[in-house]
């Protein structure tokens, strides 16, 4: 099993961050690596992601989520085998912290090889980093949900 663990800092305050993050539809306007997600309901979503010129599509189950704190998934079906969780700290009223972990299973030659050499690091980084520079442009979040899901 692979692990991939990033932060960011963003200038907007940690309720803002959530807020943006918990629109997965919108996921294309600032991860580059997602093609499109559908949100079939409050828990289910299924993904078509694009990384190193190759295509997947999975689906995904929303295991927990709390408002402000976490947003944690498995896979359920699909080309991607992973499990993760992003969280959200506040740093200040106006700053928060986002974090990532994503669990996977690389299969194949070359995302075993891709995990030895920590590509997937860096690609999830840099995901961060268009995140921070949307949010922080856009000051306020395409939407919200503040439902919450228990485990």
């Amino acid at each position: 099993m692979a692990q991939v663990l990033q932060t960011i800092d963003v200038d907007v305050p940690v309720n803002l961050s959530y807020n943006q993050w918990t629109q997965f539809e919108e996921f294309p306007k600032f991860l580059s690596v997602v093609e499109s997600i559908t949100q079939q309901d409050d828990k289910h979503n299924h993904w078509v992601v694009t990384i190193a010129g190759n295509t997947r599509e999975f689906d995904t189950v929303i295991s927990e989520q709390v408002p402000d704190d976490r947003i944690a998934w498995t896979s359920t079906g699909g080309e991607v085998d992973h499990a993760g969780v992003v969280t959200f700290h506040k740093l200040s009223d106006t700053t928060s912290r986002v974090a990532v972990q994503i669990d996977w299973e690389p299969s194949g030659l070359v995302e075993k090889a891709g995990a030895a050499l920590d590509i997937p690091d860096h690609v999830v980084k840099n995901e961060l980093d268009n995140f921070k520079k949307y949010i922080e442009k856009q000051g306020t979040p395409d939407g919200a949900w503040r439902g919450s899901v228990e485990n």
